[in-house]
């Protein structure tokens, strides 16, 4: 299993870190373009994005890799050959399941201790990248900025030679209103030796510069204008590439291990609490309606509150009489300075609260990287256990089928995943429900897909879901049987008889049972409608399971006329004894159910009827009774 599997997982591995290096070239070309990095630079930082991607494609690549190497044993009928060895699923699976552990372990001191330098290394390298200046490519037939202070208009080209036609500069680096315009016939573009200069040189072109230095005054109507023949200009440029310093980026929440942002958050959280305590401390001092009910003071730079008594009066204020007693200019003035002192409270604590908003954001940034040390591990396990069982399931190999189901449930995955870390990021949810919502999505996904492939259950089966979705709405099935080229259990003719006798006994029983129309009260109170039904039911597909064993293609066609005893959801429904109540109480509802149930009793007759008739012929058939009317 794991020479099998180890290959796929290291191809699948492979691709999808390229896919996403493919994508983070994409993202960031114009970042990287024309800046004159040298190719060991753009090595580096795509090595360490290379690595700062294993967190998403570790996972995609354990479900791809599951997903074909089970869905190849399934489709070769290998897994088919072990199970009919003896070998559980669960078996086959014990090597991979080990592996995925070790592989889980791994990926949690990767998350923790290598995650972090690679990204601070990575986004050190970008911004230092995006900090160095564009190489001069200077168009004809627009306006180019790439020069600092300058903007140069080229009306023609040469690209063999680089020769400007026609070239107007505009220079902009001065602080003025009044910029200087150079033009020329002709002009070259070249950098010093050391690339810390940018050599312009013209020929044949008029210099035009407003000297204006004022309204007033001296040099007020002074200006320059001078023709050339040619003129060389040396204009300051650095285009070499200069790598950041990593200590800034070491200090965000992308590159620090699980001690480091616990530290981070606890020092943070304890700055919140100790602003939020002051602010309201303040507002406690701070007087209600002219009155003040807390002395404030401070005890080594602590706020401290101290209650003043409360001042004894004879008799209480009435103060709807006061403000009644006012003039209607003096009650405007009582509102607005009301309304004044809560607006200038509010926007006070608003300002305040800036810092602990910005404080909370970083205990939620630091969180989400915290908790983010974990989802990792799991998250190859969980995507192992829906890759495995899956492909067992579908049994289909090769990179069709299983890429396609792989990128479906890898995108589910991706958006409830970001979804969540959008929410616990903007404080909407709590940071561990947003950073685990994902996992706790597909985990039931996992254990449903493991638990259908142990037990051999045809989750992919249409024909499976219409018979249970027809049979809880009661509607008419059609058996389909073929016989068996290799039959394990035989049917024998006196072990067949008496099953149908049973059947045939059973069947009169809950017939007689279902003949009667119960009263309203009997319906709901004595009736053990549900009990019944399943009891034929299952002794029905009992029988039928051990007909379709025979050899003789006459009882197989009979085993298929037997029809599907309905169970409908009336009789689960009033099997239930909170339901039931509810129904029996509830007149109308009660009513309605009691009155449909005539239809679903007259529908079970007729099915049980038959099973009584198909029984007996299948009685018959054995008994020798017959045999060419049985046959027509």
């Amino acid at each position: 299993m794991l020479q099998t599997f180890l290959p796929q997982f290291c191809m699948t591995f492979v691709i999808v870190v390229f896919i996403l290096l493919m994508q983070f070239l994409f993202r960031y070309i114009n970042d990287l373009v024309g800046r004159g990095l040298e190719i060991h630079v753009l090595a580096e930082l795509f090595f360490y994005a290379a690595l700062s991607f294993i967190p998403m494609a570790l996972p995609l690549a354990i479900l791809l890799a599951s997903l074909m190497t089970f869905g190849n044993l399934g489709e070769h009928v290998e897994l088919t050959a072990l199970k009919s060895a003896g070998i559980s699923l669960v078996r086959v699976m014990k090597s991979l399941i080990i592996f995925i552990v070790l592989v889980a372990i791994g990926a949690f001191f990767f998350q923790n201790d290598v995650l972090p330098k690679t990204q601070v290394k990575m986004y050190t390298l970008l911004f230092s990248a995006r900090q160095t200046q564009l190489s001069l490519d200077i168009s004809k037939g627009t306006i180019n900025s790439q020069i600092p202070g300058y903007n140069v208009y080229v009306k023609d080209k040469n690209k063999e030679t680089g020769m400007l036609y026609d070239v107007i500069i505009y220079g902009v680096d001065q602080p003025s209103s009044y910029p200087r315009i150079v033009t020329a016939d002709s002009g070259s573009l070249s950098t010093t030796k050391d690339e810390k200069h940018i050599v312009l040189k013209l020929y044949h072109g008029n210099w035009y510069e407003d000297l204006k230095q004022g309204n007033s005054g001296f040099g007020k109507e002074m200006y320059r204008r001078e023709s050339y023949h040619d003129k060389v200009i040396m204009i300051p440029y650095d285009a070499t590439f200069k790598r950041l310093d990593d200590n800034s980026m070491k200090s965000q929440y992308i590159g620090k291990n699980i001690s480091e942002l616990v530290h981070t958050i606890d020092s943070v959280q304890l700055r919140v609490d100790s602003v939020g305590s002051s602010i309201a401390t303040e507002l406690k001092a701070a007087p209600i309606c002219g009155v003040q009910a807390y002395q404030l003071s401070y005890d080594d730079s602590v706020p401290k509150l101290t209650a003043i008594p409360d001042v004894k009066m004879d008799k209480p204020l009435d103060f709807d009489s006061i403000y009644n007693s006012m003039s209607t200019m003096e009650r405007l003035a009582v509102v607005n300075s009301a309304m004044n002192t809560a607006r200038s409270t509010v926007q006070n604590a608003e300002f305040r609260s800036y810092s602990i908003n910005e404080d909370n954001m970083q205990i939620r940034r630091h969180g989400i990287e915290l908790q983010k040390k974990f989802t990792l591990s799991l998250a190859c396990l969980i995507f192992f256990f829906i890759g495995a069982p899956l492909g067992a399931i579908i049994r289909k190999g090769g990179l069709g089928l299983p890429i396609v189901i792989s990128i479906i449930l890898f995108v589910f995955y991706y958006i409830i995943d970001n979804t969540g870390y959008k929410m616990a990021r903007d404080g909407y949810w709590p940071v561990w429900e947003g950073v685990w919502l994902s996992s706790a999505a597909l985990l039931p996904l996992g254990v449903f897909l493991t638990y259908k492939a142990v037990n051999d259950s045809a989750v992919f089966d249409l024909d499976s879901y219409l018979i249970l979705f027809r049979r809880f709405f009661g509607g008419v099935n059609t058996r389909h049987l073929e016989k068996k080229e290799v039959v394990v259990d035989t049917v024998e003719d006196d072990v067949a008889i008496s099953k149908m006798e049973h059947l045939k006994d059973l069947s009169g029983e809950v017939l007689q049972l279902f003949r009667r129309r119960p009263s309203y009260v009997q319906f709901f109170k004595s009736m053990p409608y549900n009990e019944n039904l399943e009891l034929a039911h299952t002794t029905l597909e009992e029988s039928v399971q051990y007909l379709g064993n025979s050899q003789n293609q006459l009882i197989i066609n009979k085993a298929m006329d037997f029809p599907y005893i309905s169970n409908s959801w009336i009789y689960r429904l009033i099997s239930n004894e909170s339901a039931n109540k509810i129904c029996f109480y509830g007149l109308p509802l009660g009513a309605l159910v009691y009155f449909y149930s005539f239809h679903q009793r007259k529908k079970v007759c007729g099915e049980l009827e038959k099973v009584i008739v198909v029984a007996q012929h299948v009685i018959d058939i054995f008994n020798g009774v017959d045999d060419n009317h049985q046959a027509h």
